[in-house]
């Protein structure tokens, strides 16, 4: 018979006739009786014994030999059950110091390291214990998730496209696993506004083990972290999963991106890329000093509703409060050599304002904008597509400065027109956009 701790109890999760692909679990810490499952699914008589064999795995990862654990199973997925167990089991002042990874099915964690990334989910060198400073193993895009054998994959491309964004709530599973199938070119895993405050704990561990073994196909695996402290915390916990990009939240200066980068760099060997959103009108008066503030600042984008908010004004789908702030933040990312993104679009439902707010961004010189529904994404990239007629003219270009090359002239025509270096330089970077669109061979 096992001897509990009287008042103490851990819990994570959710569970009711709305929840799906999530879990609500307990644990009360016990002195004595080993581990006492209790175990409440729909799926319990085809995989019962696959998760209580999971939550004992999770428990002995933790070092926690006793305790009772109540499980309320509404489809969760492994990955998320993992996180659950632990973020319950630490709430219950259990597994301090440890981490629980997930891992295929049977397989073990190296014998005397508890809380370690067991061979089949970590190609490479993980260390016994994730500490700050430790070089863990490294995962990627596109790739086999772990445990599956896939070798790390390559930085992705500092100018790749990313013409659309999708955000997933970090504490909302039911939307982890087919976000790659819509196409986007990347998504946020988001630690920030869509995570209560009191389960921001529990969201890290589902974005870290969703990185660790979700194949997002493509897509560029982003996380938003919170501000400070908190913020660092979550680089603590994620950034050893090895996302490809990290966004900061309300960033007003420079300084702020320099803390995110140092602890990045004090973490992983990666090449992790930063994407700082900027939210204020402070932020935007320091849009300039804050991309120029790392090597690792790939772009800028901007957040409307609380830039709109420090104002205090109304956001509006015309746009016109917020054009100088847009057109400001443009400026200096391409100024310092940077990407310019553009903000969400708010209105599910309103699919030809998206179109036509898009279209602005793109006349404008942004790249992409984020998203909060995968049926944006289409509407995006083809906003974000060049038309017909200025690919056409594009490869024209192209080819004139392709003649005037090869036969060793300085100046470049197209029929009566003399055709400037800019003109030729902005053609390439189209048709080179065309190419990864998918739009030419």
């Amino acid at each position: 018979m096992s001897t509990l701790h009287d008042g103490i109890v851990g819990a994570s999760g959710r569970k009711g006739p709305e929840v799906r692909s999530d879990l609500r679990v307990e644990v009360r810490p016990a002195s004595s009786g080993g581990l006492a499952i209790d175990l409440a699914s729909k799926v319990a008589l085809y995989y019962g014994d696959a998760i209580r064999k999971q939550v004992a795995d999770v428990m002995a990862d933790l070092g926690v030999a006793h305790a009772a654990v109540r499980i309320d199973d509404a489809g969760a997925l492994p990955y998320v059950i993992a996180a659950r167990v632990e973020a319950a089991a630490k709430r219950a002042g259990l597994g301090a110091g440890k981490r629980a990874l997930p891992r295929v099915p049977g397989s073990a964690p190296p014998e005397g390291a508890p809380g370690s990334a067991p061979p089949e989910c970590a190609p490479g060198s993980a260390p016994a214990e994730w500490g700050r400073g430790s070089a863990p193993a490294e995962w990627g895009r596109g790739s086999a998730p772990p445990g599956r054998g896939a070798a790390p994959p390559p930085q992705t491309a500092r100018d790749r496209l990313r013409r659309s964004r999708l955000y997933l709530p970090g504490a909302e599973p039911k939307f982890h696993v087919n976000a790659g199938l819509h196409g986007p070119d990347g998504v946020i895993l988001d630690l920030e506004d869509s995570v209560h405050p009191e389960d921001k704990d529990g969201a890290r561990l589902i974005v870290r083990n969703a990185l660790l073994t979700i194949d997002f196909g493509d897509a560029e695996r982003m996380v938003r972290i919170n501000q400070g402290a908190l913020g660092l915390a979550d680089l603590d916990e994620i950034v050893p999963a090895g996302p490809d990009l990290v966004l900061i939240p309300k960033v007003e200066t420079a300084e702020q991106v320099r803390e995110v980068d140092g602890r990045v760099r004090e973490l992983t060997s990666r090449g992790i890329w930063l994407m700082p959103i900027l939210e204020s009108a402070l932020g935007i008066e320091n849009a300039f000093e804050i991309a120029r503030a790392s090597d690792r600042v790939v772009a800028l984008t901007i957040g409307l509703e609380d830039y709109t908010a420090d104002l205090g004004v109304v956001k509006t789908k015309e746009g016109a409060e917020t054009q100088f702030a847009r057109q400001r933040l443009l400026n200096a990312a391409k100024a310092a050599g940077l990407q310019a993104i553009d903000s969400v679009y708010g209105d599910v439902g309103d699919v030809e304002g998206l179109r036509a707010w898009a279209s602005r961004a793109r006349a404008m010189g942004f790249e992409g904008m984020g998203c909060v529904h995968p049926r944006q994404i289409p509407v995006l990239h083809e906003a974000f597509a060049p038309s017909a007629v200025e690919l056409e003219k594009a490869l024209k270009i192209v080819a004139a400065y392709e003649d005037a090359q090869a036969r060793g002239l300085g100046v470049i025509s197209l029929g009566s027109k003399m055709i400037d270096p800019p003109v030729v330089n902005r053609a390439l970077k189209l048709v080179k956009q065309a190419r990864e669109m998918g739009l030419l061979a």
